[in-house]
């Protein structure tokens, strides 16, 4: 039989391309600030299961849906061309199209306030309607920043406020938020509930999240500038890109020193620095490897340097 006899090859069933889009490996780093939030209130003996499982899967509907969003927009404003030098996605492929990718965005935008607000009336019920509009406004803040990082009119991803967003979603609020709401319950006003040294691991999480989003976009600078993407490595050129890395990995584990040094009790709350020599490599390895592709293995290093950083700190914290 010849070649030209032999049947077609059966197109990928389209469950495996929805998947694929949904990006997996980017869930886990995605729950590292619920992780170090519930961590931190067990600490203080204020861990409530119920809550952190609601903000797990809120967390995971929003970062699939800023998978999406991520997929769809830069299919349509030219930075998913043939000069990508990352994984090939959906849009761009033809695996799904872009009125297919449009309606998943809207069910899971819509799937992340309808679990949000389960989330907020769990965790705050009737205490304080202003308090529950806040966390309301928060959540529709982080719809609006998952979709609107590469998609939309003016997507701010491509004018290099990535980095800020990542920051403050997968350290500040995450963090911050998911401690709050299992202490308020448990104590009056403001300043009880989210004391403001849980800015410092906070603080830690999102420079390392942001360390992530960076060696994906040193990775991809050529493709990126051509496309008008104007990130952070693209503005600041590769070799301050990859001193800029290194400033992201000193201050996140700064931040977590001068956390410790604030609220010492044990020496069991240095274990986190058993997190630092993967992270020095990271930092050495994103120096050396010029190739775009070079990198790419960096990204899972660093997201998984970054989970084990968080398990150490927050077991660290418990002992």
């Amino acid at each position: 039989m010849t070649s030209s006899n032999l049947p077609a090859a059966a197109p990928s069933p389209i469950w495996k391309a929805w998947v694929s889009a949904f990006r997996p490996r980017t869930l886990p780093l995605a729950l590292a600030s619920i992780l170090m939030g519930a961590f931190l209130a067990a600490s203080r003996g204020r861990f409530n299961g119920a809550v952190v499982a609601l903000a797990a899967l809120t967390t995971i509907l929003l970062q699939i849906l800023s998978n999406l969003a991520n997929d769809y927009g830069d299919s349509q404003n030219g930075a998913d061309s043939v000069h990508r030098e990352g994984p090939q996605r959906a849009v761009q492929s033809g695996a799904i199209s872009a009125a297919q990718m449009k309606q998943g965005m809207v069910v899971f935008g819509a799937a992340s306030l309808v679990v949000g607000i389960a989330l907020l009336w769990v965790a705050l019920g009737f205490a304080g309607l202003w308090v529950f509009g806040t966390f309301l406004v928060l959540g529709l803040a982080a719809i609006w920043a998952a979709v609107n990082y590469t998609a939309g009119s003016r997507p701010y991803g491509y004018a290099g406020l990535g980095d800020v967003s990542v920051f403050l979603f997968f350290g500040v609020v995450g963090v911050c938020g998911t401690y709050f709401l299992q202490a308020y319950s448990h104590v009056q006003g403001w300043a009880e509930a989210l004391p403001l040294e849980m800015l410092l691991p906070a603080a830690s999480l999102g420079c390392f999240s942001a360390a992530v989003l960076n060696v994906n976009n040193i990775r991809d600078i050529r493709s990126d500038g051509l496309a008008g993407k104007i990130t952070v490595p693209v503005r600041l050129g590769p070799r301050r890109a990859r001193g800029y890395h290194w400033l992201l990995l000193l201050l996140g584990l700064g931040s977590a020193v001068l956390y410790v040094a604030l609220t010492y009790h044990s020496p069991w709350q240095w274990l986190f620095l058993g997190a630092g020599p993967l992270l020095g490599f990271n930092g050495l390895q994103v120096w050396k490897r010029q190739e775009s592709m070079q990198l790419d293995p960096l990204l899972k290093q660093m997201a998984m340097s970054t989970l084990l950083f968080v398990l150490l700190f927050g077991v660290g914290q418990l002992l």
